[in-house]
């Protein structure tokens, strides 16, 4: 079906999605996405259909009339046209299952007078067994009985049967989706409000592809805050409403485009947010860096992505998506052992490239090591001054191991980039290769490497030093936790941690003192 959208913001035309069946409406809170998906539903007209499993489970009050062709509008129907019985629903997941039983009862009824006539009747197949079936393989040691028309549940293992008060959320969930969407008109617009709700993730996707397929002639329309469910959705158009304007009732919106090298679910996750993007490696329950740069940049939205390579991908990827969504894009990694050129292009990248080897390194700066010394009542200078000669020994005792990582990876990085050359011929290659070590000269780096530690081990840079050494234990073996009368390594990162969450000077200090390691305060 096509669905023309609602009117824009910015006086564009507004555009139609043509022949889509998925559509999945995402933005942040108060964006305005409500309004626009009821707007949207207005302009269906008589095509449109509304299922909101949270509504359908509560009583709610409402001095509007049922909306035509609606469960609510059913059950009314059908109680006026049966004065004698007045069945009292509270919800519209009550009235739902008294409509099934009265669909169940009318099917049986007109099979049975078929066969009185002399006919051959079959028993027909009815919504409720639809919905009964279904809901069994959902939850497949559960059963629904009909008895004395009523419907009844057990659990696989117990005699007893219970009513459907004793339902979970999310069973009740199921069951009303699954029996709600039979009563769709033809060819209607579904609006699933909040998808998501009550329903365990580990069965969202298989469920809602059930149910597309239980409507083939449907077109769905997802009000989500699903990430992942968004991204599952297979011939899905993506809408992405930003703001909107109630004076002109307009929207600022996007269809989205989608990326070849960005995850779905990641993209959709960031537009949700109104703040710049700042990618970064680790992961979001482990790593330091997840706890860290939050805390540093917190008018950011981090994302940890895990390797560096995925982190310069996605900067890359989401920035070339710019003029659909207008967020900056940045990303952290690492300096590890690249060279001033490698840095240089990375920034200009919008890689941000700290002026310490690692981020272990960054809790080692002496504006930090103060802080946490101030904190725990400390003579600062003392601590620091030990906690500097500690690292230099350590630099001074892995130099020439050090020198050679730097010296090999410069190698690595040399030799990828001389290979990716075009040759003419097998021979070409070979020639090259024979003379590749003559040009990279590995022992002349090495050497060069070296003279430039030893000038930052003579001069006492200890900045310098925080640049080049990569060194994994150097929290630890510098004894900066029991200088600061902390335990250990942990102990000394929640001391950091803790005094970035707090709202004191320390705090800035620590936090202008690592932007200036990016480059980014003077």
């Amino acid at each position: 079906m096509n669905i023309t959208l609602p009117p824009r913001s910015d006086g564009q035309q507004t555009p139609t999605l043509v022949a889509t069946r998925q559509i999945t409406i995402i933005g942040a809170n108060g964006s305005g996405k409500t309004r626009f998906c009821n707007r949207l539903m207005t302009s269906i007209g008589q095509k449109a259909y509304r299922l909101s499993a949270l509504r359908a489970l509560f009583a709610v009050n409402s001095d509007q009339p049922p909306l035509p062709g609606s469960i609510d509008e059913m059950f009314e129907r059908i109680n006026s046209a049966s004065p004698q019985v007045d069945y009292a629903a509270q919800t519209e997941f009550d009235k739902l299952s008294y409509v099934m039983m009265i669909d169940e009862f009318r099917s049986l009824m007109a099979a049975k007078t078929r066969r009185l006539m002399g006919e051959s009747a079959e028993f027909p197949k009815t919504r409720l067994d639809t919905t009964v079936r279904m809901w069994q393989e959902v939850f497949p040691k559960n059963r629904i009985l009909r008895e004395n028309g009523k419907l009844l549940f057990s659990t696989e293992g117990h005699d007893d049967k219970y009513n459907m008060l004793r339902l979970s959320d999310g069973e009740k969930a199921v069951l009303y989706y699954l029996g709600a969407v039979q009563y769709a008109p033809d060819g209607a617009v579904v609006l699933v409000d909040d998808p998501e709700t009550f329903i365990h993730r580990s069965m969202m996707q298989t469920l809602w592809n059930v149910i597309e397929e239980l409507r083939p002639d449907c077109t769905f329309i997802y009000n989500t805050h699903d990430i992942d469910f968004a991204s599952s959705r297979i011939d899905n158009q993506c809408v992405w409403v930003k703001s909107f304007d109630p004076e002109h009732v307009t929207w600022d919106y996007e269809v989205m485009a989608s990326s070849e090298h960005l995850d779905d679910g990641l993209y959709f996750d960031l537009l949700g947010s109104r703040k710049p993007v700042l990618f970064i490696e680790g992961d979001e329950k482990h790593s330091l860096d997840a706890k860290l740069y939050p805390l540093i940049f917190p008018e950011y939205t981090i994302k940890p992505l895990g390797s560096c390579n995925k982190v310069i991908e996605s900067v890359r990827s989401f920035n070339d998506l710019r003029s659909f969504h207008h967020l900056d894009s940045h990303g952290i990694v690492d300096r590890d052992r690249r060279d001033e050129q490698e840095v240089d292009y990375l920034r200009k990248k919008n890689i941000l490239v700290p002026n310490v080897a690692e981020i272990e390194n960054i809790l080692m700066l002496e504006e930090v090591i103060r802080a946490v010394a101030r904190m725990k009542g400390m003579k600062e200078d003392v601590v620091f001054g030990k906690v500097r000669k500690a690292v230099l020994n350590m630099f001074s005792r892995d130099l020439k191991t050090q020198a050679l990582q730097h010296v090999r990876h410069r190698v690595k990085h040399d030799v990828e980039r001389r290979i990716d050359m075009k040759f003419r011929n097998i021979n070409a290659l070979e020639e090259h290769l024979v003379d590749l070590v003559t040009e990279i000269n590995p022992r002349g780096s090495y050497e060069a490497i070296c003279r430039e530690f030893h000038q930052y081990e003579q001069s006492g840079d200890y900045m310098a030093v925080l640049r080049v050494f990569n060194h994994k234990q150097m929290i630890g073996e510098s004894n900066v936790a029991t200088l600061c009368g902390l335990k250990n390594r942990d102990e000394y990162v929640r001391a950091v941690l803790g005094v970035l969450k707090s709202d004191t000077n320390d705090a800035q200090r620590i936090r202008l003192a690592v932007k200036r390691v990016f480059g980014l305060e003077q």
